[in-house]
C-alpha cells in the first residue's frame, strides 16, 4: 500500500518488508515453539478460515455465499478481496474488531483499503516455504547476480548500513530456519563469486558488435569460449503432480583452438560440473578498453545468464563419453560439443516469459563459461540443503537444542549425559605408570594386579573411574577423593612373526591432551581448542585408534576442511595399530598421500582382491603342511570348509593333549611335540617354543592359532567380493560394510550426501579436524549422511577439533561475511554459546621466543620440554643475529605498495628483499625444502614467484623454496624457516584481522 514500494529507492524497504512478512508467518507453533510441518500449517489455515466463515455467517447475512463455500475457493487473495468488498466500511470495522484484528474501531487512520488489506494478510493462503524453495532455480540469473540490493559489492561494517539479509547468530527458531538461512547466504555468496568469474572472463573476451549486428570477440579467456551452436535437444514430460519438465538437455558446441593444456582442461569437464551460458549484446562497434571499476552490464551489453550442468562431452558419433578407467576416444579437430542439463525450474520460467511475448533466452546465447573445480560445488551443496529441508531432519536428541542454541550448553558433555562410561581401555595412550599419574592429577591411582603377569606395570592400561560409577549409582559426592583403578594387561600374541607386533604410540601426551582423548572416547560432544603446534592431529589420531579398539563394531567418519589436513591425519592413522583393510579415503585428494598404498575406493577394492589371493596362497601352504588333499584354496568358501573340517579338529585334538587338571600334569615339551602346525610356521623365527614354561609355550601356541584363525576370518569377510562382480558394487560394499574408518572432506560430504544416503551408509562417530575453518552448513551436513533408524540417529560421538583464534571460513563478500556473519563456523558458535572445551596448553613447534609472538592470544599456552632442551631449538641460526626479525623495507624508486588491478596488491621492494634473503640462506647452506615464503596477498605471491623464477630458476645451487603461498592457504601447515612479506605500506591491510596475524606468526 505504501507508495515507497513503487519507487526504485524503495527496493531495500520492500525486501525488508518481505523478510518481516516471512517471519511473521514462519512455520512454528506460537505456543510451544515446535516446528510445524506442511500438514500442521494447512490444518491451522483451514481452522482460521472456518472460524472466519462462522463469524461471517452469524454477523453478516450479505456474505452468506462466502460462509457456505469450500475453503479452497475463497482463501486466495483475489477471492478474499472480492468478498470483503461486499461489506460496508462500518461492517469491515465491526468484523475486524470482532476478530481482534483492530483494537480501536474509532481510529481515524483506518481506511477501507487498509481494513481489507489487514483481513487479506491474516487469512490468505500462502505457498509453503518448501514448495517455494522447490520451485526455485538454483543457478543465479542476471537479475540476481548484478542486483546490488541482493548481492552488494561494497559493504563497510562501520557504516551502519542495513541490508535485507538473513543472519547466522547464536540461536535459530527451528532446524528449518537454520537450514534456510544457511541456504540463502550460501546461494548469495556463490552468486557473488560467479559474478566475479563472469566479469573477469567476459572482459578478457573483449566482445564488440560487427556491422551485421552479430557479436565478435577479439580477446581470449582461459575459462570462457564463444558458442558456435546451441540447441535444446530434449524436454522431458513433467512428473506426476508437477508443471516443470522432468529434464531439459541441450548441446553446446565450442571451438577449442587454444593451448594444449587449456584444451585438456575443457575436455576434462566431468559429469555434474556447473557451467554458465551467457548472452552479451555489446553496444560498442569496435574493440574498446573497458573500465574495470565501471558498470559491467552496460559496458559489455550483458543480457542473459543461465546455469547448466555438464553431462559429458560427445564423441564423433554423438554419444556422451562416459567417465571411467578406459582412455577417452580421440576426436579430430578443435570443435567440441558438450551435452548439458539445464535447470528445469528456470526453463519453465523462461517459457512462461516467451508466452507473454518476451524474447527467447536460448536463441542468442554466445558464451560458455566454466569455473575452477574447487570453487564450483555450489549447486551440489544447495541441492543437499534443499534435500535436507524436504525430509524430516533428525538430529540426535542430545545435540538438537545445542545446534539451535538453546538449553544448557554443557548438556552434551560426557560428564552430563546418562551413559558415561566408567571403564575405558586407553590401549597404548599412556607410556608408563608415571605418565598416568602426571596426566590425571586429580585422582588417587590404585594399580590392579595384572592377572597374567603380576610384576608387569607396562601398557596397555585399562582405567576404571570410580567417581563415574558412583554417579551412575546415585552415590556421587564431590568432597570424596576420586579413585582411579589402573589395570595393566598383556596383549594376546597375534602370531609368531615380528610383523604381528602392534604399532605403539610413542608420544607422551600432556594432561590436557589426555583429557581431550578421554572426552573423545566418551559418548557426547567434544570440542578441542588446539592452538598452533599443540598436537591436534596426534590427539585426533589417538582418539580414532582408541575408539577403533574399544568399539570394534562401530564406524567412524573423519571430516576435514582440506585434502592436505585429511592426508596428514590419515598418514598418522596408518602408522598406528589399525588394520588397513578397515581404512577408506573418499574424494580426489588421496593421490597426495605420502604412501605407496592407495586408500581410495577402487584402491581398497584392489587391495582386498590382492589380499584375497595372498591369503588363499597361505591356505594352500597350510593345506600342504597338514598333508590334506584337494583344492581347498580355490575360493573363500572352500577355504572356510577347510578350516572347519581340517584345521579346527587338529587344534581341538591339540588342546585335549595339553589340557592340565588337578590329577594330571604334563611336561613342558608336550606343547611343542603336540603342536600340529610346525611345518606351516617354518618361516617364523625359530625355535617356536622355548620350553621355559608351560604358560609361555601355550601362549605361543595360542598366538599361532590366532594368526591362522584371523587368516580365515579375513577370507570370510572377503567372500562378498567373490560374489560381487563389478568394481562399483565392490566399492559400495566396501564403503557400507567393510570399512570402519572412512575419511572425506566436508565438500565431498556435501557433494555425495544423496548417494551415501541411498547406499544406506551408516556411522556411529564423527571426528572433524579444522572445524573452525569449515562453513557452518558444511559442518552440519556430515551429521545427516545417514537415514534415521526407527526415527533415531545412531550417532554417539561428535568430536570437533579446531582453533577459533585462527582464520575462519573464507567468505569473499564483506556484506555476507560481516553483516550476515557467514564467517562464523559452527565450532566458533559453540564456543560463544559456552559449550565446554578442552584447550590444549603446550606447543612443541616453535622456539619459546617465537611462540611468545602469538601466546598472548590464548589463556595459558606454554611450551613442551623439548623446545627448551633440544639443540635445534637452542643453537643460533647461522648467518642471523636474531631468532626472528622485523625488517622495514623502504620504498623502491618512491613506490611502496602498488595495485596494478583492483585488490591485487604488490610491493616490488619487499619481493626483492624476501627473495634476496632466500638466496642468502641458500648460499649459507639452508635446505630449500625447509624454507617457505609467505605473504598476505595473492598479488604479492605472484610477484614473488616471478622474481624467484627470474633470480633462481636457472641456478640449480639455489633452486626454489618449499612453498610460496599466502598466509591463508598455509594455515594448518608449518616449516622450519618462514620469510613473511606483509606488502602494505599505506595501511595495515589484511593484518587488521588478528586471527591472520596469529596464523602468520605461528607457521
Amino acid at each position: 500500500m505504501s507508495a515507497l514500494l513503487e519507487l526504485g529507492e524503495g527496493n531495500l524497504f520492500s525486501q525488508l518488508l518481505d523478510r518481516l512478512k516471512f517471519y511473521a508467518h514462519f512455520e512454528i507453533s506460537n505456543e510451544t515453539g515446535d516446528s510445524l510441518n506442511e500438514l500442521d500449517v494447512m490444518t491451522i489455515h483451514y481452522n482460521k478460515i472456518t472460524d472466519l466463515q462462522q463469524a461471517v455467517f452469524i454477523k453478516f447475512p450479505e456474505m452468506r455465499q462466502f460462509s457456505l463455500s469450500n475453503v479452497n475457493s475463497i482463501d486466495t487473495r483475489a477471492a478474499l478481496i472480492k468478498h470483503f468488498k461486499c461489506l460496508s466500511f462500518d461492517n469491515l470495522k465491526q468484523l475486524g474488531s470482532h476478530l481482534n484484528l483492530i483494537h480501536d474501531d474509532e481510529d481515524e487512520s483506518l481506511t477501507e483499503q487498509l481494513l481489507i488489506e489487514i483481513l487479506v494478510f491474516h487469512y490468505e493462503r500462502r505457498i509453503s516455504q518448501i514448495k517455494r524453495l522447490n520451485a526455485m532455480a538454483l543457478y543465479p540469473t542476471e537479475e540476481m547476480i548484478w542486483n546490488e540490493n541482493v548481492v552488494p559489492s561494497a559493504y563497510h561494517s562501520s557504516s551502519g548500513q542495513v541490508l535485507a539479509l538473513p543472519k547466522l547468530n547464536l540461536q535459530f527458531l527451528t532446524l528449518h530456519d537454520y537450514l534456510l538461512r544457511n541456504f540463502e547466504l550460501f546461494r548469495l555468496e556463490s552468486t557473488y563469486q560467479i559474478r566475479q568469474d563472469i566479469e573477469d572472463a567476459v572482459f578478457r573476451l573483449k566482445p564488440w558488435k560487427s556491422e551485421d549486428g552479430s557479436t565478435l570477440f577479439t580477446g581470449w579467456a582461459r575459462m570462457a569460449q564463444p558458442i558456435l551452436r546451441f540447441a535444446v535437444v530434449e524436454v522431458a514430460k513433467p512428473y506426476l503432480g508437477e508443471s516443470k519438465p522432468s529434464r531439459v538437455r541441450a548441446d553446446v558446441t565450442i571451438n577449442l583452438n587454444v593451448r594444449t593444456e587449456v584444451k585438456s582442461e575443457w575436455e576434462s569437464l566431468r559429469r555434474h560440473d556447473a557451467c554458465f551460458l551467457v548472452t552479451v549484446k555489446p553496444p560498442n562497434t569496435s574493440p574498446t578498453r573497458y573500465d574495470l571499476k565501471g558498470d559491467f552490464e552496460s559496458q559489455v551489453g550483458l543480457t542473459y545468464v543461465r546455469g547448466c550442468e555438464v553431462e559429458g562431452m560427445l564423441d564423433a558419433s554423438g554419444r556422451v563419453i562416459e567417465d571411467g578407467p578406459e582412455p577417452r576416444p580421440h576426436i579430430a579437430g578443435d570443435t567440441r560439443t558438450f551435452r548439458v542439463v539445464l535447470d528445469a525450474n528456470q526453463y519453465k520460467i523462461d517459457l512462461d516469459e516467451i508466452s507473454k511475448g518476451n524474447e527467447d533466452v536460448y536463441e542468442n546465447l554466445n558464451i560458455l563459461l566454466r569455473r575452477k573445480p574447487k570453487e564450483n560445488n555450489f549447486k551440489a551443496v544447495l541441492e543437499t540443503i534443499r534435500d535436507l529441508m524436504n525430509i524430516n531432519c533428525v538430529v540426535p536428541d542430545w545435540l538438537h537444542d545445542i545446534v539451535l542454541g538453546y538449553g544448557d550448553p554443557s548438556s552434551a558433555h560426557y560428564s552430563k549425559i546418562p551413559n558415561e562410561l566408567p571403564v575405558l581401555d586407553f590401549n597404548d595412550t599412556f607410556l608408563d605408570m608415571d605418565h598416568i599419574k602426571e596426566s590425571l592429577p586429580g585422582y588417587n591411582v590404585v594399580v590392579k594386579e595384572n592377572t597374567k603377569n603380576p610384576l608387569a606395570l607396562e601398557r596397555p592400561f585399562r582405567l576404571t573411574f570410580h567417581d563415574v560409577k558412583d554417579k551412575a549409582n546415585g552415590e556421587s559426592d564431590d568432597t570424596s577423593e576420586k579413585l582411579l583403578h589402573v589395570e595393566p594387561y598383556t596383549l594376546e600374541k597375534r602370531g609368531p612373526y615380528p610383523r604381528n607386533a602392534p604399532n605403539m604410540n610413542k608420544i607422551r601426551f600432556t594432561a590436557t591432551q589426555v583429557e581431550a582423548i578421554r572426552s573423545g572416547m566418551q559418548p557426547g560432544l567434544t570440542l578441542v581448542v588446539g592452538p598452533p603446534g599443540t598436537g591436534k592431529t596426534d590427539v585426533a589420531t589417538q582418539i580414532i585408534s582408541n575408539i577403533y579398539h574399544n568399539f570394534p563394531e562401530q564406524r567412524t567418519l573423519i571430516v576435514t576442511h582440506s585434502n592436505q589436513a585429511l592426508n596428514q591425519l590419515f598418514e598418522k592413522i596408518i602408522a598406528l595399530d589399525v588394520d588397513e583393510r578397515h581404512l577408506l579415503r573418499l574424494g580426489h585428494g588421496e593421490e597426495d598421500l605420502d604412501t605407496e598404498k592407495d586408500f581410495s575406493r577402487y584402491g581398497r577394492v584392489n587391495f582386498v582382491l590382492a589380499k584375497r589371493i595372498e591369503l588363499l596362497n597361505e591356505v594352500e601352504r597350510l593345506k600342504q603342511s597338514l598333508g590334506v588333499t584337494g583344492d581347498v584354496s580355490y575360493t573363500c568358501e572352500t577355504s572356510g570348509f577347510f578350516f572347519v573340517y581340517h584345521v579346527l579338529p587338529r587344534w581341538e585334538e591339540f588342546n585335549i593333549k595339553v589340557r592340565c587338571d588337578a590329577e594330571k600334569t604334563i611336561p613342558v615339551e608336550t606343547v611343542g611335540e603336540a603342536f600340529p602346525f610346525h611345518t606351516f610356521f617354518d618361516d617364523a623365527p625359530q625355535p617356536l617354543f622355548n620350553s621355559n614354561s608351560l604358560e609361555e609355550d601355550m601362549e605361543t601356541a595360542n598366538g599361532c592359532f590366532r594368526y591362522i584363525k584371523k587368516l580365515f576370518e579375513q577370507l570370510e569377510e572377503f567372500r562378498a567380493f567373490e560374489l560381487l562382480r563389478t568394481g562399483i558394487d565392490r566399492s559400495r560394499y566396501l564403503l557400507v560394510k567393510e570399512a570402519k574408518i572412512i575419511a572425506m572432506t566436508c565438500t565431498h560430504a556435501a557433494l555425495k550426501r544423496r548417494e551415501l544416503v541411498d547406499l544406506i551408509f551408516q556411522y556411529d562417530n564423527i571426528l572433524m579436524e579444522e572445524s573452525a575453518q569449515i562453513l557452518e552448513i558444511e559442518t552440519f551436513i556430515p551429521l545427516l549422511l545417514q537415514n534415521p533408524e526407527q526415527g533415531r540417529i545412531r550417532l554417539k560421538r561428535w568430536i570437533m577439533i579446531g582453533d577459533h583464534h585462527q582464520l575462519p571460513p573464507v567468505i569473499k563478500n564483506m556484506a555476507f561475511q560481516k553483516y550476515g556473519n557467514m564467517e562464523q563456523s559452527l565450532f566458533a558458535r559453540f564456543v560463544r554459546l559456552g559449550v565446554p572445551t578442552v584447550e590444549l596448553d603446550a606447543q612443541g613447534r616453535a622456539r619459546p621466543s617465537i611462540s611468545d609472538l602469538y601466546k598472548w592470544r590464548y589463556k595459558s599456552l606454554g611450551d613442551l620440554p623439548h623446545v627448551k632442551i633440544e639443540n635445534e631449538y637452542r643453537v643460533a641460526n647461522p648467518g642471523f643475529t636474531f631468532e626472528y626479525q622485523i625488517v622495514n623495507v623502504e620504498s623502491y624508486n618512491g613506490i611502496g605498495e602498488s595495485e596494478p588491478s583492483p585488490y591485487f596488491f604488490q610491493n616490488l621492494a619487499e619481493a626483492e628483499y624476501v627473495v634476496g634473503t632466500f638466496m642468502y640462506m641458500r648460499l649459507l647452506g639452508y635446505p630449500a625444502e625447509k624454507i617457505t615464503i609467505l605473504t598476505t596477498y595473492n598479488g604479492q605471491k605472484a610477484l614473488i614467484r616471478d622474481v624467484i623464477t627470474s633470480r633462481c630458476g636457472n641456478n640449480p645451487l639455489i633452486g626454489f623454496p618449499n612453498k610460496i603461498s599466502t598466509v591463508d592457504k598455509f594455515q594448518g601447515q608449518q616449516n622450519d624457516y618462514i620469510l613473511l612479506s606483509l606488502v602494505r605500506s599505506k595501511t595495515v591491510g589484511h593484518l587488521r584481522d588478528v586471527r591472520r596475524l596469529v596464523v602468520a606468526m605461528s607457521r
